[in-house]
């Protein structure tokens, strides 16, 4: 029989997380912006399921819902939100899509987004055109716009902003406190693609409050691909029409014989079918261990390391990217080398084995709260 795991309450520093990452064995692995590294225990987790299944098919799965069920409760702490208001999704786009579909448009609104989001941000924005949505896609400077520039693009029917919490390319953090200020003194919503900063930063979605958050749990939050979350305001929970629904979206879910399409009262709503509960049960995992250090000391250790990197890169004679004023530098660090190859150098580190990706034309390089100063240095030397 499947057992719940225990989570241990005590709290760990970053050398006890990267004990439990076993890439740092093989590789200097830089590119947590990209697809993070499983910590040991979500690697076991998922196995575990797997051998579950492959040895007693579904006679556990009241056990697997279990364990999948804490991701929900660890993603509502790291938010400091109710577990009602989190839906279990595959990834971002999931939950872009189920706002952007869900919303109550009326014909000649519109929303804004900006010009170098990255794709899962814009197209199901822009497929709202056939209803008679105006996407208005903002041009934004090297670095990031202000929220007042934001607002200025707004008019009486502009109806949400969607932006990204992290720039997926150039790493500026948007204030988000300062953007759902503007938002919601004009009655706008403020839909967040917090990907490239959930897991990293620390967001209190009671004093900072957004309306809508998707992030997928590959990347910052150190969990499998397939497996994400989608916040909404509980207060919210009626203004989107319930999409993707099934039988696992109403109140008497498992009860195959009543067809009534009596809505669950949270989130879980749009958790229409099936899922992989293994993928869920290792993100849990991945949850703990964050929470476990703490977001302020993994907020800390990942300024830290991106800081230290910027002056090593400088030093060699590389152009940073980034912008790194204060609060809106983040986990990623966009750089470089005058005359040479971004996809060439990239290769060069790859044989080296130091992992980092290109984009936009950039190096870029996003050490996680396990990544070590020995490692900046091997990228710094191999690259310069």
């Amino acid at each position: 029989m499947v057992k719940m795991t225990q989570l241990p309450a005590a709290a760990i520093g970053p050398e006890d997380i990267r004990r439990q990452m076993p890439v740092v064995n093989n590789w200097v692995y830089l590119d947590n912006a990209a697809v993070a590294p499983l910590p040991e225990p979500s690697r076991a987790a998922l196995a575990e399921w797997a051998a579950d299944m492959a040895a007693h098919g579904a006679v556990h799965w009241s056990s697997w819902v279990a364990r999948a069920e804490q991701a929900r409760h660890f993603a509502a702490q790291m938010l400091a939100a109710h577990p009602d208001e989190v839906a279990l999704v595959r990834n971002t786009t999931e939950g872009v899509n189920l706002v952007a579909e869900g919303f109550p448009w009326r014909p000649g609104d519109n929303l804004i987004t900006l010009a170098d989001e990255f794709p899962s941000n814009v197209f199901p924005w822009l497929n709202l055109a056939a209803r008679g949505v105006e996407t208005r896609l903002l041009p934004v400077p090297q670095g990031g716009l202000d929220p007042v520039e934001i607002a200025a693009a707004c008019d009486s029917h502009t109806r949400l902003v969607a932006i990204s919490w992290v720039h997926y390319a150039t790493g500026w953090r948007y204030d988000l406190d300062a953007l759902a200020e503007v938002c919601h003194r004009r009655g706008i919503y403020l839909f967040v693609d917090a990907i490239q900063g959930l897991g990293a930063f620390e967001l209190d979605v009671s004093r900072t409050p957004v309306d809508f958050l998707a992030a997928d749990g590959h990347k910052w939050l150190l969990g499998p691909e397939g497996a994400g979350i989608l916040y909404l305001k509980q207060e919210h929970l009626n203004l989107l029409r319930p999409l993707s629904v099934g039988w696992n979206s109403v109140v008497h879910a498992g009860d195959f014989t009543n067809l009534q399409p009596r809505w669950k009262r949270t989130a879980a709503r749009y958790e229409g079918g099936s899922t992989t509960l293994g993928a869920f049960a290792a993100l849990a995992q991945s949850l703990s261990l964050l929470l476990r250090c703490g977001l302020p000391q993994v907020s800390a250790r990942i300024l830290a390391l991106t800081d230290e990197l910027c002056e090593r890169l400088q030093r060699a004679g590389a152009v940073i990217v980034s912008r790194r004023e204060g609060a809106r530098r983040s986990g990623i660090v966009a750089f470089t080398l005058p005359g040479q190859n971004a996809q060439s150098l990239r290769a060069r580190l790859r044989v080296q084995r130091i992992v980092v990706s290109c984009r936009a034309g950039w190096l870029r390089a996003s050490p996680h709260v396990y990544n070590t100063s020995e490692e900046l240095a091997a990228l710094v030397e191999t690259l310069c």
